[in-house]
């Protein structure tokens, strides 16, 4: 019986590499001279660190920018509140989500199941299986969720026949 996992996977070497990039255009840059303006990766956390919050935008931008160029979707970032760190320094962090949350988990199967073809959705971990009898009824679903979940960065794996 045919089936698919939807999952919600970032490659975390090129995010990796994009933050390489980005330290290293900030080093460089005229107007971060000086400053205590910094980009590092730590266990799927982008940590900014800059003098102002206007900083923070600029070195958040250079970071699209490079996560773009790399082909990672930027849908993957979640990013947290700006927060004071001693003296006049701010930072923020950079969540990359991995994996799909029960709820949206749970979004995906009622969406399958309310498109009325004939396969079923199950949830499995951070993952939702689809099975169907054929192929195109799970390509068909496969549209659907890139449609209505615009939201959310789904890739498609483990396509068995």
């Amino acid at each position: 019986m045919p089936s698919f996992d939807t999952v919600c996977e970032p490659d975390l070497v090129e995010v990796k590499n994009a933050v390489d990039n980005s330290a290293k255009e900030i080093g460089t840059r005229f107007d971060f001279k000086g400053t205590s303006a910094a980009i590092e990766l730590k266990d799927k956390e982008i940590t900014l660190i800059g003098d102002a919050d206007f900083q923070l935008v600029q070195i958040e931008d250079i970071l699209r920018n490079k996560l773009t160029k790399r082909n990672v979707d930027v849908r993957f970032l979640d990013k947290g509140t700006v927060q004071k760190i001693g003296g006049d320094k701010v930072k923020q962090v950079i969540t990359v989500k991995s994996g799909i949350s029960s709820e949206d988990g749970k979004k995906i199967q009622k969406l399958v199941k309310e498109s009325k073809l004939k396969v079923q959705a199950a949830i499995q971990g951070d993952a939702v299986r689809v099975t169907g009898a054929k192929r195109d009824d799970l390509q068909a679903v496969m549209a659907l969720l890139k449609k209505d979940m615009a939201d959310l960065p789904l890739s498609y794996n483990n396509f068995r026949d």
